[in-house]
């Protein structure tokens, strides 16, 4: 007997134990069968016997609305082999395949496949600590170094150490990658931000690192720019730049192949810009970094117009620049 006409026996002696007895309700709470299938069963069966009580075929779903296989085999690579969540993906996607797909339908796919939760140890832990926020730009610089690896053609280990500020009020970042962990490294990217950053630097804080003593400090200060050491064992204190420096390599470092330092300082470059001019930021409603400064730019662009038509052009009136 097969798995339907055993179905419909079941079915069957439902509806005539019911009809024996007389009690629809007392038959269902006994055969754990709901009223309202029995009496859909009853009425197939009046209309159509035996042929009524055979269980539909489900409907097929519709291929239009299924994500493609390859993009699913993308989705599952990302999460299995990079741990990224769901928007990391999309934002990936996106930028390196030109993939449109929603952060919902990857978390679906990711639950089909049995991988919608990231391994332990790779998820977010919510940390009780007040959380401080410079509300004007270049008022705090976060600057720290991250210490890179690579395996060369031939095996060997390749040290590359890459330097970083960040501003604390607008999450703006500024990268670049040196062979040497030295001041005067650190003393050439204090003048490499004080030319990128659209705003003054007024205050730079590191840890104790070599990098940052008397050379470098002192340097700092000759530009007017107070420069602060965080505690010792205190690397909360320079939080952003840690945290960023988790996104380097889960959205960056780990989705590149190493070749020359050339290639790494150009691709460096693309994820700077990326960062500062696409990436959406959680701080920021989704907004990237650099989106005050475009709004800002933009009304100084048009006070200076204001100006310029208020005044007309008049010797020693000049308009507004940026």
């Amino acid at each position: 007997m097969t798995k339907e006409e055993r179905d419909i026996q079941r079915k069957l002696k439902v509806l005539r134990q019911a009809e024996k007895t007389g009690h629809v309700a007392r038959t269902c709470r006994y055969f754990g069968v709901g009223r309202s299938s029995f009496y859909r069963w009853k009425a197939a069966y009046d209309q159509c016997g035996e042929a009524g009580l055979v269980n539909e075929k489900p409907i097929p779903k519709n291929p239009a609305n299924q994500t493609p296989p390859e993009i699913v085999e993308k989705v599952l690579y990302l999460r299995s082999k990079y741990h990224l969540g769901s928007i990391r993906i999309v934002w990936y996607l996106a930028r390196y395949h030109d993939i449109k797909i929603s952060d919902a339908g990857v978390t679906r796919i990711l639950r089909r496949n049995g991988i919608g939760r990231l391994p332990r140890g790779t998820r977010m832990r919510k940390v009780h600590t007040k959380r401080y926020n410079k509300q004007v730009p270049g008022h705090h610089i976060q600057m720290d170094v991250k210490f890179l690896t690579f395996i060369g053609k031939r095996g060997e280990k390749i040290r590359r150490f890459q330097y970083t500020a960040i501003d604390d009020a607008t999450r703006v970042r500024a990268l670049k990658v040196y062979d040497k962990h030295t001041q005067a490294n650190a003393i050439d990217f204090v003048d490499h931000i004080m030319e990128k950053f659209p705003f003054r630097i007024r205050e730079i804080r590191t840890d104790n690192g070599h990098e940052f003593q008397a050379k470098f400090h002192w340097h700092v200060e000759d530009h007017g720019i107070r420069h602060a050491y965080i505690k010792r064992g205190t690397p909360q204190l320079n939080g952003k730049v840690e945290r960023s420096h988790r996104s380097d390599q889960q959205e960056f470092y780990q989705l590149l192949s190493y070749k020359v330092d050339v290639d790494l300082e150009a691709k460096l470059s693309e994820w700077e810009n990326f960062y500062n001019f696409n990436r959406p930021h959680g701080a920021f409603n989704e907004k990237h970094p650099m989106k005050p400064f475009a709004n800002g730019y933009n009304l100084v662009q048009s006070m200076s117009q204001q100006i310029v038509n208020l005044t007309g052009d008049i010797e020693g009136v000049s308009p507004l620049t940026h």
